[in-house]
């Protein structure tokens, strides 16, 4: 069966299991239905994020013009504290940025390599820790917009990462941590501005994979290198796809492309 699309990143639901999702204009594919299964992803060519454009995708699934242009890929998505709209001050479109930016946002602390510290707005709870690749995940504040937890994260960037391993993460070589003892132990070094914000309902949320067995070595594939892929998926975790010889493959990280789905 064919199916041409263009890639965004695996729709999610959480269950006892992970379920993951292709959007195609034809069907959901109900991608969990895939493991075990070979497929092929074929390169056809590209629809940027911005204008829809057949351009070259540069970053984030924009082309190059719309990648420096779109609000949506200004710099605060990536480093919150720099988010303005709390001050009514534009970086490229204030009304997106105040309706993104101005909404209730949360710090967390995530073990998917290791722990690590990460913002979020609350409407992307879950899906943002299963987007990393998180096995838990816990709370520690909830502010009224992005740029305080922005201030949050950077104070604790000192005491835990903010990045993930990613081939930890997909090998699944986590060590056992304590998160909640974690969690604790950050507070004191949260700034003065966000301690009023600090969550006291305090859950740890365990996250499960369909993963049938995690590789022992890795090696990313991407299309900008490959007309085509073709492998036996034995499952899926973050928005990657492993297959049986080590191979994976960053569903998100193709965002504008469009292919051809073929198992």
């Amino acid at each position: 069966m064919d199916y041409k699309l263009a890639l965004h990143k695996m729709i999610t639901e959480q269950t006892d299991e992970v379920q993951y999702y292709l959007k195609t204009e034809q069907a959901l594919i109900h991608v969990n239905e895939l493991i075990d299964k070979t497929i092929t992803v074929a390169f056809h060519s590209y629809q940027c994020c911005g204008c829809g454009k057949d351009k070259k995708i540069f970053a984030q699934g924009f082309c190059y013009a719309c990648f420096m242009a779109s609000p949506q890929a200004g710099d605060w998505i990536m480093k919150p504290e720099l988010s303005t709209a709390h001050l009514d001050i534009e970086d490229r479109d204030l009304n997106y940025e105040k309706a993104v930016q101005l909404k209730p946002h949360i710090v967390y602390l995530a073990l998917s390599s290791e722990i690590k510290v990460g913002v979020t707005r609350k409407t992307q709870i879950p899906t943002r820790w299963i987007d990393q690749g998180a096995s838990e995940a816990t709370v520690l504040l909830e502010t009224p917009n992005r740029y305080l937890a922005g201030v949050a994260e950077v104070a604790l960037k000192d005491y835990v990462a903010d990045k993930t391993s990613w081939k930890k993460m997909l090998k699944n070589d986590v060590d056992p941590v304590d998160l909640l003892a974690k969690r604790e132990e950050m507070i004191p070094h949260l700034p003065k501005e966000v301690q009023d914000y600090i969550v006291t309902d305090v859950t740890k949320y365990t996250i499960k994979y369909p993963v049938k067995k995690y590789p022992t070595k890795i090696k990313s594939t991407k299309l900008a290198n490959n007309d085509s892929i073709t492998g036996k998926i034995i499952g899926i975790k973050g928005q990657y796809l492993l297959f049986e010889d080590g191979t994976v493959f960053n569903v998100r990280s193709h965002e504008g492309y469009v292919v051809t789905l073929a198992f």
